[in-house]
């Protein structure tokens, strides 16, 4: 059950620790991870030409370590939402601005297996069929965790609605596309990124909701850590070898 214990982390305010894995497909690869370093990590297809099926292997591998697994889809739609919280230890959701779209994606996650005019009725009103349905839903969705991505100014403007929705568990703030959004693409030392990170962060304590920021950068993982992030995302499997092997051979070649 790890995603109920990085969804219970969560909710009980405590710091987890993750990264992005967009080339790890091979399940001896966990093999690799140190002991105590990984809360949970997010597999994504993004810039990449896998689909995440391949990563399914990887998936179960991580769960013998303990280790969450989610999965960051690239569209928006509520049954692939279903579809992956019924795989994965939970699901990210790209550039999730709006209220009602994000809403209805959480519902989708944390709901399941409910559809159509019943899930309509219990998104509108909070009326279910009954207390055993009710109980029924609560129990199968409780290794669920779904992260809504943060991801423009449109977004940080909605956000003190975007925390209040249920079934929400963290926001993820992409840097990359917000700094684009913003004017001011991949600056991520700019101040004013640097602000609306802070903004991101404080709102969603205020909701008892974590939050937090990709970055490949030690200094400034380090930073958001300090303005209070709870949900970490470091690097990624690719940038991590690189980095290391940069390093190593550097070394090497001064003799």
């Amino acid at each position: 059950m790890t995603g109920k214990i990085l969804r219970d982390k969560l909710i009980q305010g405590e710091r987890v620790y993750g990264t992005l894995l967009q080339h790890a497909v091979v399940p001896a690869m966990v093999d690799m991870i140190p002991p105590n370093s990984l809360d949970f990590a997010i597999v994504t297809c993004e810039h990449t030409a896998l689909d995440l099926a391949e990563f399914l292997p990887i998936r179960y591998a991580l769960a013998s370590k303990g280790i969450a697994c989610l999965a960051r889809i690239h569209s928006r739609d509520e049954s692939d939402v279903a579809k992956v919280c019924d795989t994965f230890d939970g699901v990210v959701i790209p550039y999730a601005e709006d209220y009602e779209e994000t809403r209805r994606l959480a519902a989708a996650a944390v709901y399941r297996p409910l559809k159509g005019k019943v899930l309509e009725q219990i998104i509108t009103t909070g009326k279910w069929p009954n207390k055993k349905t009710e109980d029924y839903v609560d129990k199968k969705n409780e290794n669920t965790v779904f992260i809504p991505m943060i991801e423009s100014v449109p977004a940080i403007e909605n956000l003190e609605k975007i925390c209040s929705i249920e079934g929400v568990h963290a926001v993820f703030v992409g840097p990359g596309d917000l700094s684009t959004n913003m004017g001011i693409p991949k600056e991520y030392d700019h101040p004013d990124l640097v602000a609306n990170i802070q903004k991101i962060i404080n709102i969603a304590d205020r909701h008892h909701v974590a939050a937090g920021s990709w970055f490949g950068e030690m200094r400034q993982q380090i930073r958001t850590i300090r303005q209070g992030a709870r949900l970490v995302v470091f690097s990624n499997d690719g940038l991590m070898l690189s980095k290391a092997m940069e390093q190593s051979f550097t070394e090497l070649r001064k003799g």
